[in-house]
Parts: structure tokens; sequence; C-alpha cells
């Protein structure tokens, strides 16, 4: 008899009823991507297929909501709209680029909401580029650096778009009125 476990079936069991994953589960999958030769990171790697495995669960489950039936079900109360197969998106991620099929609907009313329409960077990338610029980076060495760590191809106009998205904000604060007299100690080595 062989052991067969579906994918629902592993992902209800790697989390536990607090919400944290299950440690064995996690174990269980680092030591079999080591013993087939898959690397943990960059292309390719563990990480990057756990991320493309659980965007797209996420994703059928918004369709499923949308619906209001599981795949294979028959809609309730003469509604016409079904799963109408997928598309191929690839979207950047922090473990770098990953394809996504994302599921559409018959009527095209389907608004997905954890990687929008349109959408090709997850937020956690966005507060990357930020957190560079801020660090001092020119747009062309984010650019190089997020192609050469997560192997992800940014433009620098895009960079500049994610950057000019808080200049706003930035310069409110560069602007603001300041106290006529601040409290300042010097220490100094003698």
């Amino acid at each position: 008899m062989t052991d067969v476990t579906s994918d629902t079936e592993a992902g209800k069991a790697a989390v536990s009823g607090t919400g944290a994953v299950d440690d064995g589960l996690v174990a269980e999958l680092v030591a079999r991507a080591q013993a087939g030769g898959v690397k943990l990171t960059g292309e390719g790697g563990l990480l990057q297929q756990l991320t493309k495995r659980v965007l797209e669960s996420a994703l059928e489950g918004e369709l499923t909501d949308h619906l209001g039936h599981e795949p294979g079900e028959r809609a309730e109360g003469g509604r016409d709209n079904y799963r109408n197969g997928h598309r191929s998106k690839t979207v950047i991620t922090e473990s770098g680029p990953v394809e996504i099929a994302v599921p559409r609907d018959r009527s095209g009313s389907f608004e997905p909401q954890l990687v929008r329409k349109r959408q090709r960077r997850l937020g956690g990338v966005d507060e990357m580029v930020l957190s560079l610029s801020a660090k001092g980076l020119t747009h062309g060495e984010i650019s190089a650096h997020l192609a050469e760590v997560y192997g992800a191809e940014i433009s620098k106009s895009t960079i500049s778009t994610i950057t000019d998205s808080v200049m706003a904000g930035m310069t409110e604060w560069q602007n603001r009125p300041l106290d006529s007299v601040y409290p300042v100690v010097f220490i100094d080595c003698v």
C-alpha cells in the first residue's frame, strides 16, 4: 500500500490550529528537496516552488468563493458563471520571478485580490526597492542588485515609479515646520 496525500490534505496538515506552519512538514519538505537535488533558494528552488503553489492555491480559493461552488460542482440557483481555465502570469516575488496560473471565470467578473489584474510585483519587492533607495543606491544599482540576487529584471523606470510613489510623503516631511530651539548635547573624548 502506498502513502498518497493530496495537496489539499498536505496543506491542511501543514497548518496547525494557531496558524503556524508544522515544523515536521517543513523538515520533510527540505529533506525531500535535498535528497532530490533541488536547491532551497534561487531559480527553480524549493522556496520558489512553494511560493508558486501557495499563490495558485489562494487564487483558486478566491475563485471558488467568487463562484460559490467547488471545482466540478454545478452552480446552484440558476447561476451561469463557471471556471474557464487559467492564464499564465509571471509575478516578481521576494524569492524571484514566479510563473503562476491565474484562474478565470466564464463571465470575466472574477477580480483576484491576492495578485490583482495587471499586477506584476508583490508588495515585498516594492519595500525592498524603497529600502535600497533609502540607503543611497542609484536606480541602476538597485536594478543590478535585484537581477543578481533574485534573478528579477526590473527596469530603472519601474524603480523610479516605485520610489516616486513615496516622494510626496518625503517632501512633506522635509518641509515640515521646525521648532525654534532644539536641545543638543555634544560629547567629545579628551
